[in-house]
């Protein structure tokens, strides 16, 4: 039977190793240790084969509104189709 072993390193955040049966009964308790922050190491025959975490925080820049004003052009013909062209989709 697979008992969870708790290591936790100063420098390191907070790790739970787990073989796969333990996994697999208690997976609910071992997803909520890692949407805390602990990683959760994964043991087969004490090797370990995966790694569950939270996902890292995602960045998005604030939006300016208006910070590519004039760096945009369209061509004067923009919205003006080629007559071959629209003859050869009209067939």
């Amino acid at each position: 039977m697979d008992t969870p072993v708790m290591a936790v390193e100063a420098s390191e955040p907070e790790t739970i190793r787990v073989g796969v049966r333990e996994l697999r009964r208690s997976l609910t308790q071992y997803l909520h240790e890692a949407a805390r922050g602990v990683a959760v190491l994964v043991t087969s025959h004490d090797t370990v084969i995966a790694e569950i975490r939270a996902p890292a925080p995602r960045h998005r820049p604030a939006r300016r509104p208006g910070a590519l004003r004039g760096q945009i052009h369209m061509a004067d013909d923009f919205d003006t189709m080629p007559s071959e062209l629209l003859d050869a989709m009209e067939g």
